[in-house]
Parts: structure tokens; sequence; C-alpha cells
């Protein structure tokens, strides 16, 4: 079985930074791309960053330049460190990740952690 655990959400005053994390544990052969997704209130879950395997990364335009996602192959963790927050980005954070298992291979999703940046 295998799970997505996210930490590091929280509150935080607009122009300031929170560091998230997401580790994979469980019976995992490889995993493929890893990535960041959003749900802002009221409104539907949208790409924030991914990465491959390989190291190659993309990122919603809304984030560039502000947000850096990075992953541990080794450790099966994928972070995103997020500067000069916006109110904007004030969402439910949900970790993504491609994982092949004995029995499938197939995207896996964390429960999610909160994000809030007051104005």
């Amino acid at each position: 079985q295998v799970q997505l655990v996210e930490s590091g959400g929280g509150l935080v005053q607009a122009g300031g930074s929170l560091r998230l994390s997401c580790a994979a544990s469980g019976s995992i052969f490889s995993i493929d791309v890893m990535g960041w997704y959003r749900q802002p209130p009221g409104k539907q879950r949208e790409l924030v960053a991914t990465i491959t395997r390989g190291g190659s990364t993309n990122y919603a335009d809304s984030v560039k330049g502000r947000f850096t996602i990075s992953r541990d192959n080794a450790q099966n963790t994928v972070s995103l460190q997020m500067n000069s927050l916006k109110p904007e980005d004030t969402a439910v954070y949900s970790c993504n990740a491609y994982i092949l298992t004995v029995r499938d291979q197939r995207p896996y999703w964390g429960r999610g952690t909160q994000v809030t940046v007051s104005s």
C-alpha cells in the first residue's frame, strides 16, 4: 500500500515563505513524475509545479520565479519552497506522484495541506 503524506502548511503573511514536503512510502519500485497541485477556495484544482525523476521542472505561470520544486529520489520525497507568498496562493496543496508498484503504475495523491496567506 502506497501513501503520500504532506507537511509544512500553515498561516503566513503576504511576502513570507513556506516549505512544503511530501513523503511517499510503501511498496514502491520507482517514482516517475512528482508534483504539487492546489485547490483555492471555491475553485478547481490546478497545477503548481512538477518535476521528473531526472530533475526537469515545470511551473504554473502564476508561481514562476517564486516557487521552487525539488525532489530526493533516494528518499522518495518532493518539496516545494514557496517565497514571496500572495493572498491568492491560499489553497489546499496536494502532492501527486506517478508510482510503479508490484500491482500497477498510476498516480497517487496525498490528502493535502492548507496554506493560508494573509494580506
